[in-house]
């Protein structure tokens, strides 16, 4: 060993010479202790460089000396050597493994399997020898799950290993792919594919050698073993249940600090940038190793990043910068942005609290009956207009942005076809929803977009529902507020009187919704619109006592108001909190607001909109400053996203961070903090399908149905990001 004032100044040495990678040094090897780990060139002098640790990846001291045999008998410490002359001489400093040449294949065609059991367990196999191992494991975990396999194949190597993973599972599925982005590429294949889709969670391993790792086999079973042993039923269970975890890895496999960056941040960021979520470096945390279980939310967001082939780069033995060591850091924020974690597994030994989460009792969600022609929206904006023209036109407003939003299994669908409802009700049913609110237009006696629901009244269809007067004037621009007037609502004489005998008849259909068990439910969109709306109010009220209706328990929206005292808190029954109207303040703008435009949202030429920061919102909507703004009678509201640039342009207002994620945060922050409170306990989901505003709940191409499964989550009491 060196005395200790040359351990010094050897340490002095290597930091100086700019070759040592303390990035790398500390994340290869994890096991440091914490004195070590802020002196990572100390420990390679002490200890390191007689382990043959590397100090940064293109340097391993033991290959140093057996690559250069003239060394050997003089040179006690290889690095110093290469710091001082081996550079120079250009000498060869590691070893690098056999380059196999592996056949060109294409990517394979995916199907999702027809029936599927609870858990999937997916195999990347690039060094076949390894799969009696990973046999064994999976065999040793007792967890029935369907086994997905994709592996490379040589050119010069004959294999039978399909025929020996199906000796083992003979209802495995087995792809051969390219060797392309290690086994993070084949993984985002299977997710994009949604073969992986439905399971209620997934476990992700692979043939890991790690050849700049001494210790790679122990390294590598030590990963596996934290996953698959005889101790995998009970954790499994346990991490189903803990509501705050995304990933489960073994035990020392989750990284925290920007010391594990190495070369990756900026590939990282650009890969978050796909699904608008922020990159902080200095809040890196992950699930090291790429084996782990994970939810099915993590899947969704995977599949939102829309990562193909050729983001990753060809396979040359890289051990560290691209887009697959990008990948696996920016997993982590993935969790983040869902207020979720990495767990250990000994953190699954032990028994968790969760924080108590209130279940509300009803959910409404806003239904736009807007998707069919009729003759006005033709003479206006061109013929066969309908919501879905604006939607197919909607163009990104800056990288990353989540536009045009396209329908997923439900299609661009026609509202005349009752059918189209039907659909619609059996998704309402998965999401947990109890109603749709839908929108009624009527102008002094004028009906517009009436079809959908008149045909649905005259039908077998169950669609639970009730009215919104939407009794804001139609307006070129789409706000109700400026612009050229298309259809005006103008409160003649008796409105009030006519508008109540023009929805009486729905209020007896067996599908119009009683929340009380009693009164049918109405809700007035801007009820500060209406000349003397005390008046009004009563008017109504009346109408329908005279009309053998009774009592309606009547609502408004309550983001229109301002301070105008003819509207006042008990004029109504309940409000309803309609996000993001009254949430943003001018500390969550991104864009457009007091401060200087956010340096990472690269915006596209002319751009002139507002953007804010979604995740803000949802906290704004907990915070009790605003909570207690509102009245004692409001219903708590949601949303899972807010862009209406389909409707705007360049001009939009964009939620930016809106991810199922991130919807699943709000839920889980609306559960502990709000609907206790809450207008007898219930949520309001803005909105079903706003798909001009991206405020919808509907299937997406891009996360598929992930919000309906989040939402369902958090009303069966599951919490909201299992």
């Amino acid at each position: 060993m060196l005395p200790w004032g040359r351990v010094g100044a050897y340490a002095r040495e290597i930091a100086r010479s700019d070759l040592f990678d303390r990035h790398f040094y500390r994340g290869t090897n994890p096991r440091m202790h914490p004195l070590s780990r802020l002196f990572p060139e100390r420990h390679f002098v002490l200890k390191g460089e007689a382990l043959g640790l590397r100090p940064n990846p293109d340097f391993c001291p033991r290959a140093y000396l057996r690559h250069n045999p003239d060394l050997t008998a003089k040179v006690r410490h290889p690095f110093q050597h290469y710091i001082r002359y081996g550079r120079h001489e250009q000498r060869v400093t590691k070893d690098l493994p056999p380059r196999h040449q592996t056949e060109q294949v294409p990517l394979p065609v995916l199907r999702p399997l027809a029936q599927k059991r609870r858990f999937a367990i997916v195999v990347h196999l690039y060094y076949h020898d390894m799969w009696d191992e990973f046999a064994d494991a999976i065999k040793m975990s007792g967890v029935e799950a369907d086994i997905y396999v994709t592996y490379v194949r040589f050119v010069e190597a004959r294999t039978d290993l399909p025929d020996r993973v199906r000796r083992d599972f003979p209802q495995a599925v087995i792809h051969q792919v390219p060797n392309h982005g290690r086994d993070i590429f084949p993984f985002v294949h299977l997710v994009n594919s949604g073969a992986l889709a439905g399971y209620e969670a997934v476990c992700k391993i692979h043939s890991k050698k790690s050849p700049h790792r001494d210790d790679g086999d122990a390294w590598r079973r030590h990963l596996v073993e934290g996953i698959l042993s005889t101790q995998t039923a009970p954790r499994l269970q346990r991490f189903l249940d803990d509501p705050e975890a995304a990933f489960w890895v073994a035990d020392g496999q989750v990284f925290s600090g920007a010391d594990w960056w190495g070369s990756n941040a900026a590939r990282a960021r650009d890969l978050l940038r796909r699904v608008e979520l922020p990159m902080a470096e200095q809040d890196l945390t992950f699930p090291a190793g790429s084996i782990y279980w994970l939810k099915p939310l993590m899947i969704d967001m995977i599949r939102g990043m829309r990562l193909r082939v050729h983001d990753f780069e060809p396979e040359q033995a890289q051990v560290d910068g691209t887009s697959a060591h990008a990948m696996e850091r920016a997993l982590g924020y993935l969790a983040q942005t869902a207020g979720q974690r990495c767990v250990q597994a000994t953190d699954l030994d032990r028994r968790r609290t969760p924080a108590p989460r209130h279940r509300p009792r009803y959910v409404s969600a806003f239904y736009l009956p807007q998707f069919h022609p009729v003759p006005e929206n033709d003479a206006w904006w061109g013929k066969g207009f309908t919501e879905w023209t604006n939607v197919a036109r909607a163009e990104p407003a800056f990288a990353g942005h989540n536009q045009p939003v396209l329908p997923g299994e439900l299609g661009h669908y026609d509202l005349r076809l009752t059918e189209v409802m039907a659909e619609q009700d059996a998704l309402r049913r998965q999401a947990g929803i109890d109603a749709f609110c839908v929108y009624h237009y009527w102008f002094d006696g004028r009906r517009i977009l009436e079809t959908p629901i008149d045909q649905l009244c005259a039908s077998e269809v169950d669609f639970p529902f009730y009215l919104c007067w939407a009794n804001e004037s139609w307006r070129r621009n789409w706000d109700g507020l400026s612009g050229e007037v298309l259809l005006d609502q103008s409160y003649g004489a008796g409105f009030a009187e006519a508008l109540a005998r023009n929805v009486a008849p729905y209020m007896q259909d067996r599908r119009y919704q009683r929340p009380d068990g009693q009164r049918p439910r109405f809700v007035i969109y801007r009820p500060d619109d209406m000349p003397d709306p005390a008046r009004a109010v009563a008017n109504m009220r009346a109408t329908w006592r005279a009309l053998g209706v009774g009592e309606v328990e009547l609502g408004a929206v309550r983001f229109h108001l301002g301070r105008d005292e003819a509207v006042t808190e008990d004029l109504f029954d309940f409000w309803i909190e309609m996000p993001p109207h009254g949430l943003v303040g001018e500390c969550d703008y991104l864009v457009g607001g007091p401060a200087a435009p956010d340096p990472h949202i690269p915006l596209a030429p002319g751009f002139k909109g507002l953007i804010y920061d979604y995740s803000r919102l949802a906290e704004t909507a907990t915070d009790p400053a605003y909570t207690a703004t509102l009245p004692a009678q409001t219903i708590a509201g949601v949303m899972p996203s807010w862009d209406n640039t389909a409707r705007r342009g360049s001009g939009a207002h964009i939620a930016h961070g809106a991810t199922p994620a991130s919807f699943s945060r709000w839920l889980d922050r609306i559960a502990q903090h709000r609907i206790e409170g809450s207008y007898r306990q219930e949520l309001f989901v803005n909105a079903w399908n706003e798909w001009a505003e991206r405020a919808m709940l509907e299937p997406t191409e891009r996360y598929g149905d992930a919000n309906i499964r989040a939402l369902a989550a958090f009303r069966q009491g599951g919490g909201p990001r299992s």
